[in-house]
């Protein structure tokens, strides 16, 4: 695994900065600006407290936390939500609560999602009559069956 060079600013020198938790990890983990409160059901857009320059040719994947989907249904409404290289504003994420029952506060400081970098290939669209032909060929959703 290589490194890559991202450049942070805090806009809250409490907030820590992005931290991988264990080595061979490829989501860094972010947290809340704010204290906040879900209700079930309950979606909000919640601050991060830093913003990121990605080299070009790098986009950031904003990803959520899979102990925070299976303990309390909370995940992320546009997972991953993508950072784009010429993105300089403050990261949020846009959290959704699932739960029926219960809310869920988060504190600032808690860890919220994972911030997962990664280099980028930029496309070029060419168009044409017809596409070339594939095994799969336009079956789409379920078309293999269930195993």
């Amino acid at each position: 695994m290589s490194n890559v060079q991202v450049l942070i600013t805090r806009l809250d020198e409490s907030i820590p900065l992005p931290r991988y938790a264990k080595g061979g990890d490829a989501g860094a983990d972010i947290v809340s600006r704010i204290d906040i409160t879900l209700k079930p059901g309950e979606r909000a857009l919640v601050p991060t407290g830093i913003s990121i320059a990605l080299p070009d040719g790098y986009a950031a994947f904003v990803h959520p936390r899979s102990g925070l989907a299976i303990k309390h249904g909370v995940t992320m409404v546009n997972a991953p939500g993508t950072v784009d290289a010429g993105f300089r504003g403050e990261l949020q994420c846009i959290m959704i609560n699932h739960d029926q029952h219960e809310s869920i506060t988060f504190k600032k400081g808690d860890r919220i999602a994972q911030l997962v970098i990664q280099k980028v290939e930029r496309a070029e669209f060419v168009e044409v009559k017809d596409l070339p032909g594939s095994g799969r060929g336009t079956d789409g959703f379920g078309s293999t069956g269930r195993a």
